[in-house]
C-alpha cells in the first residue's frame, strides 16, 4: 500500500520514455551554447577554417584584368596610355626617317656641287607616307656657300618638287621640277679667276672685282690691265662676254681672250646632271645671281653618276 500522506515530490522520477507520445511531435535535443571564443557561431555551424564563411577570392591575372576593365575610368586611362605610346612611336619613326632622308639627299647634292649641303623635306604630308608611296612632294636644299665645283664663293638654294622613286634600267626615278638660285660673290669671282684662268695681261694677279648693276657688267682688274665683261646665258650655261679691254701699252683683240673665258665659265656652269641648265643671270652690287632649272628629268643610276649611288 502506498502512504496516502506521502508528497508527490518524494516519489522517484520516472525515466523518459524513448517512444514518442501519441499525437506529439518528436522533440529535438537541446543545443548547447558555444563556448566563448569557440569555433561555433550563433547557428551552431562550424565555419570553414580560414574562410570566415566567405568564398575564396580569385587572384588570377584574368580576374585582375576583368576587374580593371570593369571600371570606366581605368578603361579610359588604358586607352590614353596606348594612344600615347602609339603616337610616340609614330613620331619617333617620322623624325628618324626624315633625318635619314635629309642626310641621303644632302650627300647627293654635296657630291654634285663639291660643297657641304643641308636638305629638308616639307612637314606635310608626313614623310612616312611619302616614303611608303615613293612620292616626295617638296625638298629644300642649301649649300654652305664655299664653292660649286671650282667656283669659289658660289652658293645654291634648291627647290625640288614631285620626286618619284622608281628603279628602271635607265634611271632611279624622276624629278617633276628643280629650281636652283645661285649667288656668286665678287670675292669668289676674284679667287676663281685667279686660280683657273691665265689671261695674257692679267694672269693670276687679279687685285679686284667690281660690279656695275646698271650696266650689267663686272670688271676684272689686274696689275697692268682691266677686263669688263657682261654675263650672258649661252649654251645652257653662263658666259662672260667681253665688252671692253684696257691694258697699259698692250693691245689684245677680244677674239683672243674670249675663248679663254668661255672655257673657264663652261667648266663651272655646264654639264650638270638631269639636264640642269641656266635660265637667267643678273649682276648685283655684291656679285652675280643666276637661276638654273630642269623639268621632268630622270635621275641617273649610280653606274652613270656615282653621286646618285646612295639613292
Amino acid at each position: 500500500m502506498t502512504d496516502p500522506w506521502a508528497r508527490p515530490t518524494d516519489q522517484a522520477p520516472q525515466a523518459p520514455s524513448s517512444q514518442p507520445q501519441q499525437g506529439l511531435p518528436p522533440q529535438e535535443p537541446p543545443r548547447t551554447a558555444p563556448a566563448p571564443g569557440g569555433p561555433h557561431d550563433a547557428s551552431g555551424v562550424v565555419p570553414q577554417a580560414g574562410g570566415g564563411g566567405q568564398p575564396p577570392r580569385d587572384t588570377s591575372a584574368a580576374a585582375k584584368v576583368k576587374k580593371l576593365f570593369s571600371d570606366p575610368l581605368s578603361v579610359v586611362l588604358v586607352v590614353v596610355i596606348v594612344l600615347a605610346l602609339v603616337i610616340a612611336g609614330v613620331l619617333g619613326g617620322e623624325l628618324y626617317a626624315r633625318k635619314r632622308a635629309d642626310s641621303i639627299v644632302a650627300k647627293v647634292v654635296s657630291c654634285v656641287v663639291e660643297d657641304e649641303a643641308n636638305a629638308s623635306f616639307d612637314p606635310l604630308p608626313p614623310f612616312l607616307l611619302q616614303h611608303m608611296s615613293g612620292h616626295y612632294t617638296n625638298i629644300n636644299i642649301e649649300t654652305a656657300g664655299n664653292q660649286i665645283r671650282q667656283a669659289k664663293g658660289m652658293k645654291v638654294a634648291l627647290d625640288i618638287r614631285d620626286v618619284r622613286l622608281e628603279d628602271t634600267p635607265t634611271s632611279t626615278g624622276t624629278v617633276g621640277s628643280l629650281n636652283a638660285d645661285i649667288t656668286w660673290s665678287t670675292d669668289g669671282i676674284r679667287q676663281t679667276v685667279a686660280d683657273m684662268v691665265q689671261l695674257p695681261f692679267i694672269g693670276s694677279a687679279i687685285s679686284d672685282v667690281k660690279t656695275n648693276p646698271s650696266a650689267g657688267t663686272i670688271e676684272l682688274k689686274g696689275l697692268i690691265g682691266t677686263i669688263t665683261a657682261r654675263p650672258r646665258v649661252v649654251n645652257k650655261g653662263i658666259s662672260l662676254q667681253i665688252t671692253e679691254l684696257n691694258a697699259i701699252g698692250l693691245s689684245w683683240p677680244r677674239e683672243t681672250l674670249q675663248p679663254i673665258l668661255d672655257s673657264f665659265t663652261a667648266e663651272l656652269t655646264e654639264n650638270y646632271p638631269m639636264g640642269i641648265h641656266a635660265d637667267s643671270v643678273q649682276v648685283t652690287d655684291s656679285g652675280v645671281v643666276a637661276r638654273f632649272s630642269t623639268q621632268n628629268a630622270s635621275m641617273p643610276k649610280g653606274e652613270e653618276d656615282p653621286c646618285f649611288s646612295g639613292i
